[in-house]
């Protein structure tokens, strides 16, 4: 599994919040529903993206943004342009007052805003779980990141303009599935460009050494591995896999696998029923006990505390 595969290998998008809103200036929307991840892809006119911290963002035609929660922030065609609706958790809606929008900026099926051939259109997809394999990579981002039509060319613009007002069976899986895509290309071109500040452990798996080990590792995390074992599979010596590895992604092989095994079981945690002891099985632990006891000193909390719903 690379690096990319693995930001949405575990909880990938299930019933993502997808919508195309479509509006006339003047307009604003605050956006406060905390989610980990959002994208948005401009069809037609232009917006501003306004964090509360940090750089504006203007985007046009083609280009697309990705806002990384759970920071607040407002989308409109200008700066300055008090905003007209709140975004929720949960895509509740409501006007700034607190009173709830009760639907009447629907438009039909994911269909948002003043009218269906506003001014401006934008295709949004939010990701509602952050899932603590996609944690590594997510951490890795900025708040707000933009790609102009100029940096990459979306092919998937049409089939998610076809697919997201389409009626149909099947049509949340389609989007989802969809959305997936869009966000590994986009991560893809952006992580490829200049501005771009990736972490360690993905700088490293161009390495002809630290490469090889982090995808032995990330493949089989249940297998017995050792620095020796890993060094075969790297072609080195012991003493050249361990001091390569930590020079390139900042922490020994065996303190990686670690945090590796211990992300993929939040997942599984949170995302299965699978008992503590199958899961200890899948990700490289003797028993459940030795997975708790992992668990609780990285994560602060026992697996059962962290798989039990919040209110």
């Amino acid at each position: 599994m690379d690096a990319l595969a693995g930001l949405l290998e575990g909880p990938r998008a299930r019933g993502a919040f997808m919508i195309r809103a479509c509006f006339d200036p003047p307009w604003a929307v605050r956006v406060e529903d905390r989610a980990p991840l959002t994208v948005m892809l401009m069809v037609r006119g232009d917006a501003w993206v306004v964090p509360d911290t940090g750089e504006r963002l203007r985007l046009r035609a083609g280009d697309l943004a990705i806002a990384r929660g759970p920071d607040p922030y407002t989308c409109a065609d200008d700066p300055g342009t008090a905003p007209q609706a709140v975004i929720l958790p949960g895509g509740e809606c409501g006007y700034p007052d607190g009173r709830p929008l009760n639907g009447s900026m629907d438009l039909g099926v994911r269909t948002w805003g003043d009218r269906p051939d506003g001014a401006a259109v934008l295709l949004i997809g939010t990701y509602l779980v952050r899932g603590e394999i996609g944690g590594r990579l997510l951490d890795a981002l900025p708040p707000l990141l933009s790609l102009t039509s100029e940096q990459w060319d979306c092919p998937l613009t049409p089939l998610l303009m076809a697919e997201v007002t389409r009626d149909e069976p099947g049509q949340e899986v389609v989007l989802d599935r969809l959305l997936d895509l869009l966000v590994i290309a986009a991560l893809r071109s952006w992580f490829a460009g200049p501005s771009a500040e990736p972490p360690a452990w993905y700088r490293a798996l161009g390495d002809p050494v630290a490469g090889r080990a982090l995808r032995l590792l990330q493949a089989d995390p249940a297998h017995p591995w050792t620095v020796a074992s890993l060094a075969a599979g790297a072609g080195v010596s012991r003493a050249a896999l361990a001091w390569r590895f930590t020079e390139l992604v900042g922490e020994p092989p065996m303190a990686y696998l670690t945090g590796w095994r211990l992300a993929l079981a939040a997942d599984r945690l949170r995302d299965t029923d699978d008992t503590l002891g199958a899961i200890a099985r899948q990700v490289g632990y003797s028993s459940a006990f030795a997975l708790s006891t992992a668990f609780k000193r990285v994560y602060g909390v026992s697996p059962q505390e962290y798989r039990a719903p919040t209110a």
